[in-house]
């Protein structure tokens, strides 16, 4: 398997990125990336999968048909991934759905394989948790827009990731290819990137990802750019390295056959002292490159 697939090498009809479980691998995860014109608008089957449509430019009507009636949700969008959190909207397995763009965008479809068929629901910006995660230069942001605890879904587990330029985050590494209860759960994992640019010229990062035992043999070391995908049926991940100067925005989607929805990670042995380094250090003072919106009264 090409664990890395760099931008244009998986494209499918309107989708510039299209990951099902069939053409990764594995049972559950899938990401498309959608891009449409002004005007433009695009319908397709969720089948046996949840999906949360999330703007990553622009703004859309997201349109939601299914056996229990009509759902039509209004998404304010962004101007980009680094300009602020976005709204999204939640369609369920077994339904029809329809994206529509007044002025064009591109908008990520986060799936996942699941058996339970939940409401179709929209979730305001103004909900999103910002977190600051790690300091010093592991200092980084997560928009848990779709986290476990955070937004109801079946199997379905995504999160955004913004990391200042010249800092590492996903570290230390860490994994969740075994069932331990309480402890680890099994999660299949799509990362997808985007970057800031400056004077013109593009971002960059690099991602790793190592061997966590037998018959867990993943081994990831990749330059990544805009638009490109890694995935992580298991091992070790991280660190996802920024650049200097150029801001790192990556996506996780997240599923895997686990009973509770949760996600458990177990660190890498020989870095997982880093994160007792933490309380000694500040935050990153870029941080936060934006926050939520404050609920409207």
């Amino acid at each position: 398997m090409t664990h890395h697939l760099p931008a244009g090498e998986a494209p499918a009809g309107p989708y510039a990125v299209d990951v099902s479980p069939k053409t990764a691998g594995w049972g559950y995860s899938s990401l498309r990336v959608l891009q449409l014109p002004p005007g433009g608008s695009h319908t397709f089957d969720t089948g046996d999968s949840e999906w949360i449509v999330l703007p990553l430019s622009g703004g859309c009507t997201v349109a939601a048909d299914d056996d229990f009636g009509h759902d039509t949700f209004e998404l304010t969008g962004r101007a980009s991934v680094f300009d602020g959190v976005t709204d999204f909207a939640y369609v369920p397995r077994d339904a029809r759905a329809t994206v529509a763009s007044t002025d064009g965008g591109r908008f990520a479809l986060t799936g996942a394989r699941c058996t339970r068929r939940l409401p179709a629901r929209y979730g305001p910006a103004s909900d999103v948790p910002v977190e600051l995660r790690g300091t010093g230069n592991c200092s980084r942001q997560v928009n848990n827009f779709g986290a476990a605890g955070v937004f109801e879904c079946d199997k379905l587990i995504a999160v955004e990731v913004l990391t200042p330029g010249g800092n590492w985050s996903s570290f230390p590494p860490h994994k969740h290819d075994e069932h331990r209860p309480g402890e680890e759960s099994v999660l299949e994992e799509i990362y997808y990137f985007e970057f800031a640019g400056h004077d013109g010229t593009p971002g960059l990062g690099y991602q790793r990802v190592s061997p966590s035992g037998p018959g867990r043999g993943t081994d990831v070391l990749a330059e990544v750019r805009d638009g490109d995908v890694v995935l992580i049926p298991d091992g070790w991940h991280g660190p996802s390295m920024a650049v200097p100067g150029h801001h790192m925005y990556y996506l996780n989607v997240m599923a895997g056959p686990e009973a509770e929805r949760a996600w458990l990670i177990c660190d890498h042995p020989d870095h997982a002292w880093v994160r007792d380094t933490w309380p000694d250090q500040a935050v990153d003072p870029r941080l936060p490159l934006y926050t939520a919106p404050e609920r409207s009264v």
